[in-house]
């Protein structure tokens, strides 16, 4: 068979999603869980590949993601702010919940102002190890930096098997007001071959997520995952390749039952395109004008309610 048609005939990326949504409600566990909504559940599934060749963003079809939410969150991760409010002012409510006065007191940390997340996804990225004060105060050049690292590797010592950024810190989870669902991800560079020394480097994604909440999260993650893959690509001259994630408990919450049926339903459409507007030279120059996401065509959206 050509190459051509071979490509044809693959699977659509997003079937992938939409046939562990399916495997979930069809033999999912029945779960208690933090919130008190209970679950579907199965752990380890095989995992997620999307490919990001082509300048193709994973952002799902069979329902409307809110992209500007994708954006606007990660770009609050890569700030290494920890704010909820920060995100709530610019329209995007995500955090809204896990911020509030209640939802803090309820977690033993009451002593914070509404919206002060704790050292929470950003900071272990930017300022992993530095001692946590309050989501106000400046931690310039206080702890590792382990998004500036995964750069200088990829740039520098690209076969580095280290290229790692970590969420997951032990020793600060009592202080975050939510322990983080996508713990890791690594990094890789495909070196070109000997024969092709013109070529560009390829970087691909490997995620790992403890907790994932298929029907609002997985969407979310895919694409915030994806463009910040296409983020690090831009910023060290290689070409985003593929994003890989690996999932363990992956979950469906018994009031989403309903609307991922209605989901499932549907027929995938083609991934848009990502553009930048401008050439960024540091990861921390990024604004949301520089991300032009084109020929997104989705389905209608479909409201699900999230557990807190």
């Amino acid at each position: 068979m050509s190459s051509s048609a071979s490509a044809s005939t693959r699977p659509h990326d997003e079937q992938q999603y939409l046939d562990l949504i399916r495997d979930v409600l069809d033999r999912g566990d029945a779960r208690p869980d933090r919130t008190g909504t209970g679950t579907l559940s199965i752990f380890a599934p095989p995992n997620l590949r999307f490919s990001l060749a082509d300048s193709t963003l994973p952002l799902l079809t069979t329902k409307r993601t809110f992209l500007r939410g994708i954006v606007e969150e990660l770009l609050w991760f890569v700030r290494g702010c920890t704010d909820a409010k920060q995100l709530s002012a610019k329209g995007v409510k995500i955090w809204d919940g896990n911020g509030s006065k209640e939802f803090l007191e309820k977690r033993g940390l009451g002593h914070r102002r509404e919206g002060d997340l704790g050292p929470v996804y950003g900071f272990q990225w930017r300022h992993f190890g530095a001692p946590y004060e309050d989501c106000d105060a400046d931690y310039m050049g206080k702890g590792v930096d382990q998004l500036a690292e995964c750069i200088h590797k990829i740039k520098h010592d690209p076969t580095d098997r280290r290229i790692i950024l970590s969420a997951w810190n032990p020793a600060a989870i009592p202080e975050m007001a939510l322990p983080p669902c996508h713990m890791m991800c690594q990094f890789y560079v495909h070196l070109p071959p000997p024969s092709d020394p013109t070529s560009k480097p390829r970087l691909s994604c490997l995620m790992y997520q403890r907790s994932a909440d298929l029907g609002l999260g997985i969407p979310f993650n895919i694409a915030s995952y994806a463009l910040l893959t296409h983020m690090v690509a831009h910023v060290t001259d290689t070409e985003p390749h593929e994003l890989i994630i690996q999932l363990g408990d992956a979950h469906v919450y018994r009031d989403h039952v309903d609307a991922l049926r209605t989901q499932l339903e549907r027929e995938p459409r083609s991934f848009p395109k990502l553009r930048w507007s401008r050439k960024v030279e540091a990861i921390d120059d990024f604004v949301s004008e520089d991300i032009v996401v084109e020929g997104y065509n989705p389905h209608p959206s479909i409201a699900m309610k999230m557990s807190v």
